[in-house]
C-alpha cells in the first residue's frame, strides 16, 4: 500500500496560466517540502498541457511524485508518475491498463455509494470531497463535511485524500476526522513556500 504525505498540493493552471507562474510556484512547494504535486488543467489544450507537464517534470526530477489530473495519454507522455480521475474519466480499471501497476493510480468520490465503488477498484488512493465549500470547481459536488471523511474512512482501507475548501485553519480537522492527506489548490496560491510550510506545522 502507498504512503500518501500529508499535503497533496495541487498546481491549478486555471489560476496560474503563464508557465513561469506554474513552475515558479512549483519551485517553491518543493522547496517547501512538498514531496506530492498534481498538474491540473481543465481549460487549456493538449499542447499547453503537455508543454506545462514536460517543463515540471524537468523541474523537479525524480525528487517529487507527479500526478496528472485527467489526461492519462499526457500522464504516459511526460512521464508522469500517476493519473488522478473523477467520476466522468475513464474507469478506474481502463486507467490501470493503460498506465500499468507502477504508477499510481487516484480517484475522486462525492459521496458513500461512489467511495465504496471506487475501493473495489484498483486504484491506489481515494479522495473525497468536497469537504467544505470550494471556489475550485465551477459546479462542485454537494458538500460532504467532516462527517463525509468520517463516514468514507470507515468504508476504505486504502489511503483517502480530503479535498475541497482545505485551509490552514481546517487541515488539521481533517486529518482527524480520518483523512490521511489534504489536497488543496487556493491555500497554496499566495506566498506558495510559506503556506506549505505553514500547512506542515499545523499537519505534524
Amino acid at each position: 500500500m502507498i504512503v500518501l504525505p500529508r499535503l497533496y498540493a495541487i498546481l491549478d493552471a486555471g489560476p496560474l496560466p503563464a508557465s513561469e507562474n506554474l513552475l515558479r510556484a512549483a519551485t517553491e512547494l518543493v522547496s517547501a517540502g512538498c514531496t506530492l504535486l498534481q498538474y491540473r488543467n481543465k481549460s487549456g489544450n493538449a499542447r499547453e498541457m503537455l508543454e506545462h507537464a514536460r517543463a515540471l517534470r524537468k523541474l523537479v526530477g525524480d525528487r517529487v511524485r507527479l500526478i496528472m489530473n485527467d489526461r492519462v495519454d499526457l500522464c504516459l507522455i511526460a512521464e508522469f508518475d500517476g493519473t488522478h480521475v473523477g467520476q466522468d474519466d475513464l474507469s478506474p480499471e481502463s486507467v490501470r491498463r493503460i498506465i500499468g501497476s507502477d504508477r499510481w493510480l487516484g480517484v475522486s468520490t462525492h459521496n458513500p455509494d461512489q467511495l465504496a465503488e471506487a475501493d473495489r477498484t484498483t486504484a491506489d488512493y481515494l479522495a473525497i470531497g468536497p469537504v467544505f465549500s470550494t471556489s475550485s470547481k465551477d459546479r462542485p459536488d454537494p458538500v460532504v463535511g467532516l462527517e463525509g471523511v468520517r463516514q468514507a474512512r470507515l468504508l476504505t482501507r486504502k489511503p483517502l485524500v480530503a479535498i475541497g475548501g482545505i485551509t490552514r485553519g481546517n487541515a488539521a480537522s481533517v486529518i482527524e476526522a480520518g483523512a490521511d492527506s489534504v489536497a488543496v489548490i487556493s491555500d497554496l496560491l499566495r506566498e506558495p513556500g510559506k503556506s506549505a510550510e505553514e500547512f506542515f506545522r499545523v499537519l505534524r
